[in-house]
């Protein structure tokens, strides 16, 4: 009766197209009136409590530094080396799009932003080369999911301040699959392009390559500075971010000299937006967070999946299944926020890893990323593109099919995460 009511209180605000935090907060009433525990100071101070986190921080200083490689020029210059690299192969672009991607992942975390700046860089260049259109974003919108997969990734802090699993261990354990999600991305779109008859541009001298690497190179240093630190113990995930933020406005205002400070209070005020949703989703999820264990509702899930809790493999699965299924009808932070917390005590007593299962569920959700019928990047590409999203969508089948077949291998296979991510951290 508990799982019914927080439950139903949540999908039926939901339902009347109340906003998510507010569904939570609302879902929380009705718990604690279920509880007989209701009391508003208390409901007040966990709000308050759930934003007031240290590690949470590092969310609009990543944020703020995403917006300012954006309007700064390092983002452009990463697709320019790209495009040095290998936009002379049958396909190029195509490649091109995903290199990119992993370079201005490892620079931002955020898939809708990745995803609308390579579809206003690439598309219209893809456009030109011939590539149909549709496949042409389907191939963006699905690099823009490797955003929330390497660090620095949005999604990773978000999920271990939830669970208060180590942010820095699932940075590491995130790198080894956000780059096999680019191999298999190249891999189908080398399998869709290679019957295409376009004319392919030359090569670049090594001129050119080497004067694409030179300008790149002040932004190639940002990921570098940032593993390298949390590694070495130098600096905490949050202070990696403030890092992040103050080395790309640097970059940008006096190497690159493309960012205005006329510029920096648009970017200030976008990052401010973006990042007070995301905090009140925190505050509101935390309450949810906290009432979940007050009322035991893990040990009653433990309950339900007592037949498979067992088979480790098989538990997995059915866990996968269900976030797929929410994934896809919700976006990616209150996903994250709702489930993570009451997901991650049955997964621990069945004896898998917290950190592999992290990685596991931000994988997940990142799919849900461009899967009907929500798929918020689905939507950016489709807005910046001016596309249908229909359009956007039959493109990104192919590779849809691809991400569940990875998510598939790193569920049967765990060492394809856990043997990296040992190495790493």
């Amino acid at each position: 009766m508990t799982i019914l009511i927080f439950v139903g209180t949540l999908l039926g605000s939901m339902a009347l197209r109340i906003p998510i935090a507010f569904a939570l907060l609302a879902s929380s009433v009705g718990l604690m009136y279920h509880l007989d525990y209701f009391d508003a100071q208390i409901l007040a101070q966990n709000v308050i409590n759930g934003a007031n986190s240290f590690p949470l921080l590092a969310v609009p200083f990543f944020l703020l530094a995403g917006e300012i490689m954006n309007a700064g020029g390092l983002s452009h210059r990463m697709v320019n080396l790209a495009l040095a690299l290998i936009g002379h192969i049958r396909g190029g672009l195509g490649y091109v799009t995903i290199l990119a991607g992993c370079f201005i992942a490892a620079l931002s975390g955020s898939a809708v932003a990745d995803a609308a700046a390579l579809t206003a860089m690439l598309l219209p260049m893809m456009r030109r080369a011939g590539h149909d259109p549709s496949r042409a974003a389907g191939l963006i919108a699905s690099t823009g999911i490797i955003a929330p997969i390497l660090p620095p990734s949005i999604a990773l802090i978000l999920f271990g301040v939830a669970t208060n699993v180590s942010i820095s261990k699932l940075f590491m354990a995130g790198i080894a699959p956000g780059l096999m999600i680019g191999v298999a991305l190249w891999a189908t779109w080398w399998w869709l392009a290679r019957r295409e008859q376009l004319e392919t541009p030359p090569r670049k001298s090594r001129q050119d390559v080497w004067r694409a690497f030179r300008e790149s190179s002040w932004a190639l240093m940002l990921p570098v500075i940032i593993l390298v630190g949390l590694r070495m113990g130098v600096f905490t995930p949050t202070e990696a971010a403030v890092v992040a933020a103050a080395y790309a406005l640097f970059v940008a205002t006096v190497i690159y000299r493309e960012l205005r400070w006329s510029q920096l209070y648009g970017i200030l005020l976008v990052s401010a937006r973006t990042t007070a949703v995301i905090m009140l989703l925190v505050a509101s999820a935390m309450v949810a967070a906290w009432l979940v264990t007050v009322a035991d509702l893990p040990s009653r899930i433990i309950g339900l999946l007592g037949p498979v809790m067992d088979n480790p493999t098989l538990l997995l699965l059915t866990i996968m299944l269900l976030i797929l299924v929410i994934s896809t009808c919700m976006d990616s932070a209150p996903t994250i926020l709702i489930l993570a917390p009451v997901l991650l005590p049955v997964v621990k007593s069945a004896g898998i890893d917290p950190v592999y299962f992290g990685i596991l569920f931000v994988v997940n959700v990142s799919i849900g990323l461009i899967t009907p019928p929500v798929g918020t990047v689905l939507s950016t590409v489709a807005s910046v593109s001016k596309m249908k999203i229909d359009l956007v969508t039959r493109g990104a089948l192919p590779f849809i099919f691809t991400l569940f077949a990875i998510l598939l291998l790193f569920v049967l296979f765990p060492p394809l995460i856990t043997i990296p991510a040992g190495w790493l951290y």
